[in-house]
């Protein structure tokens, strides 16, 4: 017997003799612990346990088809891959106790493309790879992980995240049930002539609170409901035997029958609606109310939309806040992910915001000029949470220079009101006075034209970290045409300019992940800051800047991150795999930030974006440090587009 055969059998017989601390110590970690004791236990029977020095080579491309799986007992090790254009092997990763590795070339069948080292002196638990095949036939949970490795591990987050929340609200049931689930009840239908009366009574005796008209072909034409029967009767058209083509609200709102709770209360929130038809194909399947989904959600968004956008004044506003506060917590009870909170968050922002401007001109009076509210940063992207700042501004039509000079000054006051009433309702005003109220915020569409050309063909490094936020922009309130006109010239300035998207990529670097050498967390601040990271600026910016450059460099008009990934990998300007991990990680982060505010704002302490690492469990420590080497890879990955 060799040397290493007879290491290798001296490693497996103290396994066996230690099988229940090998496996107390495998429960300790995903996705271990989430399999079936009988399948784990054959796992550690079939294991190997060995030895390897600070700087031994476990495995690498060179050695051909991977032969063992390898999971990290003791110790630290660490990925090397020489990148295109680098003289010397980069460090991409580093694995830690209780991780695992190289799942993708054993499930590939293939030799690994990057070469893991012994970053220490450290134990590996080694699985033959005919033993890993058959505990991936064995085990529904192991399989799940090798085929899709992190994102496994992210949805035991998003499903702790949702037990947690579902403790404190009583919710059962999730926001991506489809339709289909919900809307069972046969719909009450009737044809464009029949009289009033009796589209009533058949209302009446289904107990239902709407009835579609539809066509021969059962495709939805109008649609009434008991509060159209209020507004006739209130009008005095009470001619029951009037035809309901002439009192119905036509072209209904439409949805697939595969769309989710979540796309119907969008809809219903954006446009104040109570129904929504719900097709199969040209076919009126069903309808889900308001009352189906908050029966099904516990969760009175429409009805909160609804009351923002009728609030009498800013004191009813500011009252109001604390049920959008509350709604987070139901939205994550019921399976919502990060990006559709701060969805919901901006879109409630959003008619907080317009009814604020409503509300402005009807106690300062209409000054007569048309003008369209922007919004810049997170809230152009759909991605506030609860801690929010202001970034807005104002775009106004002008024939001259004069003209704009004039048109601001009238303006002006009114852009002041309304930043100040927006504070009073929790949107705390910007101290880099990014806001409306700014005579340089409040400009003609020519002269918003200018800024932008301006910034792009004289930008330097200094000047473009404190304007890159503007190209992030969307209109809130007011007549949508002239931005869009102007966003899409922005696109083209950006196009035509290789040195603006290579500055602009540099300050996409600005903010680096905060991870070490051996891809330890590096945490800094002082007094009750110390030992942390900010997951805003070290987290979410790298993403939100490396998916800014290249929707921009590629005429993407879309200002969600995570939208902008999802079209650049459609566009196949970012690899596939890579799209979905960099969106993966991005929502992760979101998402510990969002239960960081929550339990903030129950200890009633300040929002901060700030987290100590050390006091996450670690299964969010590990996917923090997998999110942060995602960004790190994307990172790189601009460095070598743009040669920077």
């Amino acid at each position: 017997m060799s040397r290493d055969d007879s290491f290798d059998q001296i490693g497996k017989t103290a396994v066996k003799q230690n099988i229940h601390g090998t496996l107390s110590f495998l429960l300790g970690h995903p996705p271990f612990n989430q399999m079936e004791t009988n399948h784990l236990a054959w796992m550690v029977e079939q294991c190997q346990l060995r030895f390897y020095a600070q700087g031994d080579s476990i495995i690498r491309p060179q050695d051909g088809t991977v032969q063992h799986f390898h999971i990290v007992k003791q110790g630290r090790v660490r990925g090397e891959r020489l990148l295109t254009g680098q003289a010397t092997p980069d460090t991409t990763f580093e694995i830690s106790v209780g991780e695992c590795f190289p799942l993708a070339a054993l499930v590939g069948d293939r030799a690994t493309r990057t070469e893991h080292i012994a970053g220490e002196d450290s134990f590996c638990l080694l699985l033959h790879r005919d033993d890993f095949r058959k505990l991936v036939s064995m085990s529904p949970e192991f399989r799940d992980f090798a085929l899709r490795g992190v994102s496994s591990l992210l949805e035991q987050v998003n499903q702790q995240v949702q037990r947690q929340a579902a403790e404190m609200v009583g919710a059962q049931y999730s926001l991506d049930t489809p339709l289909a689930k919900i809307a069972l009840r046969q719909p009450i239908t009737c044809s464009p002539d029949t009289p009033i009366g009796t589209a009533v009574r058949l209302m009446h005796e289904a107990s239902v609170g709407s009835i579609i008209i539809t066509d021969a072909q059962s495709t939805p034409q109008g649609i009434f409901t008991l509060r159209d029967l209020r507004r006739i009767v209130a009008e005095g058209e009470t001619d029951l035997q009037q035809a309901m083509s002439a009192v119905m609200t036509p072209s209904p709102r439409r949805l697939p029958s595969s769309a989710s709770a979540f796309d119907a209360a969008i809809s219903m929130t954006r446009e104040h609606i109570g129904h929504i038809c719900v097709m199969n194909g040209r076919q009126l399947a069903g309808v889900v109310s308001e009352r189906d989904l908050f029966s099904l959600q516990r969760v009175d968004l429409v009805h909160l939309a609804r009351t923002i956008s009728q609030a009498v004044d800013i004191a009813a506003l500011v009252s109001l806040r604390v049920d959008i506060h509350r709604l987070v917590d139901n939205m994550l009870a019921h399976g919502a992910s990060a990006a559709q909170v701060t969805h919901i968050i901006t879109l409630l922002n959003d008619h907080t915001t317009c009814r604020v401007i409503e509300l402005c001109l009807r106690e300062h009076g209409d000054p007569g000029i048309a003008f369209t509210w922007l919004c810049f940063g997170s809230e152009a992207r759909r991605e506030q949470t609860l801690k929010t700042d202001q970034d807005n501004g104002i775009l106004f039509e002008a024939d001259t220079d004069e003209q704009a000079q004039q048109l601001r000054q009238q303006l002006l006051p009114l852009a002041r009101r309304i930043n100040q009433a927006l504070a009073e309702c929790g949107f705390t005003l910007c101290k880099g006075d990014i806001m409306a109220g700014n005579p340089e915020l409040c400009l003609s569409r020519r002269e918003w034209h200018k800024r932008f050309a301006q910034c792009i063909r004289t930008a330097t490094p200094e000047n473009l970290l404190a304007s890159s936020i503007f190209f992030d922009f969307r209109v809130v309130w007011g007549e949508p045409d002239g931005a869009e006109e102007l966003f899409q010239s922005v696109l083209k300035m950006v196009a035509d300019n290789p040195t603006f998207q290579h500055l602009l990529a540099r300050n996409a670097l600005a903010n680096r992940p905060p991870l070490g050498f051996f891809r330890t967390f590096v945490v800094s601040g002082s007094g009750q800051e110390k030992h942390t990271l900010d997951l805003k600026i070290q987290g979410l910016t790298p993403f939100v800047d490396g998916a800014r450059i290249l929707a921009l460099a590629n005429g993407i008009s879309d200002t969600s991150t995570v939208r902008r990934l999802q079209q650049l990998k459609q566009r196949g300007v970012i690899n596939a795999l890579d799209a979905d991990a960099y969106e993966e990680a991005y929502q992760y982060i979101q998402l510990l930030r969002m239960q960081q505010h929550q339990y903030q704002e129950r200890k009633q302490r300040p929002f901060s974006n700030r987290v100590d690492p050390d006091t996450l469990n670690h299964l969010d420590q590990r996917i923090l440090r997998e999110s942060f080497r995602q960004a790190q890879r994307l990172q790189s990955s601009l460095a070598l587009r743009y040669q920077l």
